[in-house]
């Protein structure tokens, strides 16, 4: 599966992400680190990736048409939480089922909403 993750997620995620199997496009440390919301999820959406974050602001984009939208939102986060969070959220749904999937990982919940259908 083809993944952008933001800066804001740990290495560790990243790796276990490409030990996994998966296409990993990292922004930290290039020129695309920083860029707004809004051509990050376009360059998400061009490339057909997965966007993984931890900025909540990326809910607004869940009735726009994607690639699926993985939002880690923690009270505390730190590298080891989220990379958890992250590993339980790309263990619970396939490949096919991210297209179109807005998932928000809190501390102990998870929301799913798709194309502006909570669930």
């Amino acid at each position: 599966m083809k993944v952008l993750v933001d800066e804001n997620i740990p290495l560790t995620s990243v790796r276990e992400l490409c030990q996994m199997g998966h296409d990993v496009l990292d922004i930290r440390g290039t020129t695309d680190e920083g860029i707004s919301d809004e051509l990050l999820f376009k360059r998400a959406c061009e490339q057909g990736r997965l966007l993984i974050t931890t900025d909540r602001d990326f809910a607004s984009f869940r009735d726009r048409e994607h690639y699926g939208i993985l939002i880690i939102a923690l009270r505390k986060p730190n590298r080891d939480r989220i990379n958890k969070r992250v590993m339980e959220a790309m263990k619970r749904f396939s490949p096919g089922e991210w297209r179109r999937l807005l998932v928000v990982m809190r501390d102990e919940v998870m929301s799913t909403w798709r194309l502006g259908k909570s669930k």
